[in-house]
């Protein structure tokens, strides 16, 4: 749970100091993009791995 905090918070005061709030928006676009990606690459890599995989 402290791990899902710091990363929490280390997100939220990554963008604090940012001035340009266009580039702020963009980064954070970036971030979940890149985030909902890596969840799909783990769920289609333990689906396969819990189905079997074809010879």
């Amino acid at each position: 749970m402290t791990t899902f905090l710091l990363l929490k918070q280390l997100y939220t005061n990554s963008f604090a100091d940012l001035k340009n709030e266009y580039l702020a928006t963009v980064l954070k676009a970036l971030t979940w993009l890149c985030a909902f990606t890596l969840g799909v690459v783990i769920y289609a890599f333990f689906y396969r791995l819990f189905t079997g995989f074809p010879i």
